[in-house]
């Protein structure tokens, strides 16, 4: 049994069936004990997509899955709020009995390993998943008023690379990410996954309502916001990342393109800097997430 409608999922979540033997711990979680991974109480992490999860009305801003118990942590410390966990039974008393005390009393599904083992990505998973409300949304210019290095994704559509390139983000000294409305989503499963929860560290938000807004008025929006534009691309006039010039820059939004096209030409266009990396050996160019890396450190604050 499925639960298509989208609309009743708040009641799959809170009520249990005849199928689930329930538990209740330290007068606050409730553990429901589950023999079968496809019970509808369990649709919302065995059958909905990430996108169908966003639209999930009973939350203003929908739904996420957060996968093992380190990204769950870090979610929670972000100040994420839970709405039920799936873990392996072996767990509870173990790695995730302190992620339940903090969870309140939110339903908590707990199963075998055999059970558990018919989820897909299970053992990625580390045996812990959490859903947890989306948090509002955060407007450019409000992550954007006391940055001084910010990181633009245009047109990445590569869930790895968008968890990649934010955990750079977070690990180099960028203070705030903006995605393009065309980019995947950095709440989806993978890239939080990828990010290894940085996601939740570093600030980010979406730039423009629609891709045709970024390609019209992107980077004269980030220069009226006080900084300077760095399109990274190999194009004839290009700067090398060492230029001096740049890396003394106080405000600069590092703008980063697709995996297989780049930047859109319009975009590099009305950009400050066009900024390449030196390649040796005949390399033309790197993935996006080596690149960010790469960009994130040269192009970093020097005090």
């Amino acid at each position: 049994m499925r639960c298509d409608n989208i609309l009743s999922l708040f009641d799959i979540i809170c009520n249990t069936k005849k199928s689930a033997r329930k538990e209740i711990i330290n007068n606050m979680a409730e553990i429901i004990d589950v023999a079968d991974i496809n019970i509808p109480e369990l649709e919302i992490y065995t059958h909905l997509t990430d996108a169908r999860l966003r639209k999930v009305y009973e939350y203003e801003h929908g739904i996420f899955i957060a996968e093992s118990q380190t990204v769950i942590e870090v979610a929670l410390d972000a100040g994420c709020k839970p709405i039920s966990m799936l873990t392996d039974r072996k767990y509870i008393n173990d790695r995730a009995n302190g992620i339940i005390e903090r969870c309140g009393d939110i339903p908590v599904y707990t199963a075998d390993s055999k059970i558990m083992s018919g989820l897909t990505g299970y053992e990625l998973t580390r045996g812990m998943l959490c859903a947890m409300e989306r948090p509002a949304p955060k407007r450019a210019e409000e992550l954007c008023r006391n940055a001084r290095r910010i990181a633009v994704l245009e047109n990445i559509a590569d869930v790895s690379n968008t968890g990649a390139i934010i955990r750079s983000a977070a690990a180099l000294g960028i203070d705030a990410v903006l995605i393009t409305p065309s980019c995947c989503d950095p709440l989806c499963r993978r890239a939080i996954r990828v990010s290894m929860g940085t996601v939740f560290l570093i600030p980010w938000g979406y730039i423009g309502e629609d891709e045709h807004w970024w390609q019209s008025h992107g980077p004269a929006y980030l220069n009226s916001l006080g900084f300077k534009t760095a399109a990274m691309a190999l194009t004839d006039n290009s700067v090398s990342i060492d230029d001096k010039t740049l890396q003394s820059e106080k405000r600069l939004a590092i703008i980063l393109g697709s995996e297989g096209y780049g930047l859109s030409q319009k975009t590099i266009d009305g950009c400050d800097y066009t900024v390449k990396i030196p390649m040796y050996h005949g390399v033309d160019s790197l993935n996006v997430g080596a690149a960010a890396a790469v960009a994130f450190r040269e192009l970093r604050v020097r005090e």
